[in-house]
C-alpha cells in the first residue's frame, strides 16, 4: 500500500511539504473540514489500496476487469470514489490481482 505519510501533514516540517500538503495542513485547522476528512479516510485508503494493487501487478483496469469478471467501468468508479464496492466485489478484485482480500481493524 502507498505510504500515507505524505498526508500526515501535522507531523511534517513545512519546508518538506508540497503545495497540496501545505494547503491540506491549513484546511485541517478547520474543525468542520477535519471531521469530513477523517470520516472519509477509510474510503480513501480502500481506493488507494486498490489502485496500488493494480499498479503493483502492472495491470490495466481492463485487464483486471477481465481477470475478475467485473466491468472496467465498475473498477474506474471504485478507484475514483464514485462507487462503494461490496465485499463480494472486493474479493473479485483481489482475485483479479492474484491476491486474497484481508480486512483488519487496527
Amino acid at each position: 500500500m502507498a505510504n500515507l505519510d505524505v498526508l500526515d501533514v501535522e507531523n511534517m516540517d513545512p519546508a518538506d511539504m508540497d503545495d497540496f500538503q501545505r494547503h491540506l495542513a491549513e484546511m485541517l485547522k478547520d474543525p468542520e473540514f477535519r471531521k469530513c476528512w477523517e470520516e472519509d479516510e477509510a474510503e480513501f485508503q480502500l481506493r488507494l489500496a486498490i489502485i496500488d494493487a493494480r499498479n503493483e501487478t502492472g495491470l490495466t483496469q481492463e485487464q483486471v476487469a477481465k481477470a475478475s469478471g467485473l466491468n472496467q467501468r465498475v473498477i474506474s468508479r471504485i478507484e475514483t470514489g464514485n462507487a462503494n464496492p461490496t465485499l463480494r466485489t472486493l474479493s473479485r478484485l483481489a482475485k483479479g490481482f492474484g491476491r486474497t482480500l484481508k480486512i483488519e481493524f487496527v
